[in-house]
């Protein structure tokens, strides 16, 4: 079962414009200052969405170099290097020698960083769930394997396109 997908002249086709409007109606809603501030009440934790999502990262990753931390952001090295500042000070990250170059640092977390993004995931998860309360197991199941499908298409044509010698899968 695939989707038609729109040539490069033609329109896009109806679906693709649904898709499209709801990831950006959805994009804002996640991402509304307001939507930030409560999720860090709930979690107890005052971080900007920038070092929360190089939090998380550095979570699910650790620990790596500012540059890989970057890269696996899609941002702009000093972006990360501001962030990893704030974290650090706030003491949620720490520089770690790396073990295959010391002269280079990595970033990880510190005992109060991982607190901070267990309370962070868990107060996110509950809005989640708050919201597909009137989902089924297989709904929920569905759109799982669907979001992280779409993730993982997005992340593949963004090395496309960082890339010009990486042609389409």
């Amino acid at each position: 079962m695939s989707m038609p997908t729109p040539s490069s002249a033609g329109a896009p086709a109806p679906e693709v414009i649904e898709i499209e409007r709801a990831l950006t109606r959805a994009t804002y809603l996640i991402s509304r200052t307001r939507q930030h501030e409560r999720l860090m009440a709930l979690a107890g934790v005052a971080l900007d969405r920038a070092a929360v999502t190089v939090l998380r990262q550095i979570a699910d990753s650790e620990p790596l170099r500012p540059g890989e931390l970057a890269g696996r952001l899609a941002v702009e090295a000093s972006h990360v290097t501001r962030q990893v500042q704030q974290l650090q000070k706030a003491g949620y990250v720490t520089r770690v020698p790396d073990r295959a170059d010391r002269r280079a640092r990595r970033v990880e977390l510190t005992p109060a960083g991982r607190e901070a993004v267990r309370r962070i995931r868990e107060a996110s998860r509950r809005g989640v769930q708050r919201t597909l309360a009137d989902w089924s197991p297989e709904e929920c199941r569905r759109l799982a394997a669907l979001v992280r499908r779409l993730v993982d298409d997005f992340l593949v044509r963004a090395d496309e396109e960082a890339d010009p010698a990486v042609g389409p899968a």
